[in-house]
């Protein structure tokens, strides 16, 4: 017995001492910040190669773009799902979904090697990249108070470091490599961070229970994908690309009716009531169509062969490191943008990052074909609209209750990922409105009616922001007062 007491003790010293509280927080904000880096380098890492896709499985320019725009629409249908997952299942058993869904989204496509495959996949990393709404909610859980706010701006810096890696990782990776190798080391990357999750998210109870509206959010997806068939086919199929236009169309007023009537609504309808909400979520989606915009029109101009007349003639690498000031600028705006709503001033932040975004685009419109010419397009274009996803989504997080927090982000977050779907749609039409019979490429001049349909995007919020500014004069700064937000 003696001896079996003195085996226990050497045992129990050998054994390693309990994390400390301070480590948990630590590894817990470490994990925040490498979820949202690799979430947000997922998002930004298919532009700059969508020209090499297109070549390499000899794609139009309508059907390419659709691989943007089902990584977009897998992200609507994430961030409207994910966070009301986290409340229902737990945070650490959505984290782990989330993750294994982005791992899945890469093996497809890199065992395929087709188109395919890689549409596919892509919806698949989108929703898994919607994740990046879910540190916000478990740190929120898990950390005390004063410790939040430190998190919440490790996140931001995580998340520009994110578009950055995005920007440059994709085309480094395919200079050397090929598609299938980048998607690769995407499972690799995906996988770890999934078996990172599962190591340090802790296990909690669900928060709320519930039924979460998948129907819902299927029935939206298949609207807003028929409604964007008309732009992005609109000149290859003619008059019957007015079917799907109806359908889509029927489909979102039948649509409204039944949320109002839904006990499981995916989105609350009644928060669009209360001041700035409605126009935050408009603006949101309108900064996505900005952004979709503005990475297409350059990924397209700047890896077009000199010898078609036009273009710059670089890779995808020489792409994501013109479109580097785009990502650099968003360390800049964000923090400063939140804290001017937090003071009751949404208005001037979305006013602010519109009017900067408009500034971007309109120099661009007149000047985008020299390489320096998108250095000075993207910073400002970057700094804009970093300013005006912040103040979207921080005004609806100001108002609604704890418990709406998950939906309020997922709002914000889908009318976004409908803008990015919107935008990239668009441009495409643009883009398709005209080829060179030599070249078969869309011809110089779309460019610029490109650069100005998503300036008009801009100047749409400017428009829209004002006139809620004259409704709702001092309402907002009120509510925020009401409910001890600011004193």
């Amino acid at each position: 017995m003696a001896h079996n007491h003195q085996a226990f003790d050497i045992a129990s010293l050998m054994a390693p001492p309990p994390p400390s509280a301070a480590s948990k927080r630590l590894s817990l904000i470490g994990v925040a910040a490498l979820l949202a880096t690799v979430t947000n380098a997922v998002t930004f890492m298919l532009p700059p190669l969508l020209p090499l896709m297109q070549a390499r499985f000899a794609l139009g320019l309508s059907d390419e773009t659709w691989i943007f725009t089902a990584l977009t629409l897998g992200g609507g249908a994430g961030f409207v799902l994910l966070p009301r997952l986290a409340d229902v299942l737990s945070d650490r058993t959505t984290a782990l979904l989330s993750g294994s869904v982005l791992t899945l989204g890469a093996l497809i496509p890199a065992i395929g090697n087709s188109y395919p495959t890689i549409v596919l996949g892509c919806a698949l990393l989108g929703f898994g990249s919607s994740a990046q709404l879910l540190p916000i909610g478990f740190l929120r859980r898990h950390l005390p108070g004063s410790k939040v706010s430190t998190a919440v701006s490790v996140l931001i810096m995580a998340t520009g470091t994110g578009v950055v890696a995005g920007m440059i990782g994709g085309g480094l990776t395919v200079r050397s490599l090929s598609i299938a190798s980048f998607f690769w080391i995407l499972v690799l990357v995906s996988a770890a961070t999934t078996v990172a999750l599962m190591i340090i998210v802790p296990s909690a109870k669900p928060e709320s229970a519930g039924k979460i509206g998948v129907l819902g959010t299927v029935w939206m997806l298949g609207w807003l994908t028929a409604v964007l068939l008309t732009f992005t086919q609109g000149l290859v199929w003619g008059d019957v690309v007015l079917v799907p236009l109806v359908a889509g169309i029927v489909g979102g007023i039948t649509w409204i009716r039944a949320q109002r009537r839904s006990a499981t609504a995916v989105f609350d309808l009644k928060l669009l009531k209360m001041p700035f909400v409605g126009v935050a979520l408009l603006s949101a989606g309108l900064f996505g169509a900005v952004d979709a915009g503005f990475l297409l029109l350059v990924s397209y101009y700047t890896q077009t062969p000199r010898g078609a007349g036009y273009g710059l003639g670089i890779d995808a690498l020489g792409t994501g490191l013109l479109m580097l000031p785009f990502a650099l600028t968003m360390f800049i705006s964000g923090k400063v943008a939140e804290k001017r709503v937090a003071k009751g001033r949404p208005g001037e932040v979305l006013v602010l990052g519109a009017s900067i975004s408009a500034c971007g685009l309109a120099f661009l419109v007149v000047a985008h074909r020299q390489w320096w010419e998108y250095l000075v397009g993207a910073a400002l274009i970057g700094l804009g609209s970093r300013a005006g996803y912040s103040g979207a989504f921080a005004v609806p997080q100001l108002l609604v209750p704890e418990r709406k927090a998950g939906m309020a982000a997922g709002m914000a977050g889908t009318t976004m990922a409908i803008g990015i779907a919107f935008g990239s749609a668009l441009i495409t039409g643009v883009l398709s409105a005209g080829t060179d019979p030599a070249t078969h490429l869309p011809t110089a001049s779309l460019y610029t009616v490109g650069y100005l349909v998503t300036l008009a995007c801009a100047l749409l919020i400017l428009v829209a922001t004002l006139v809620s500014q004259l409704r709702h004069h001092g309402e907002f700064k009120a509510l925020l007062r009401q409910s001890g937000v600011l004193a």
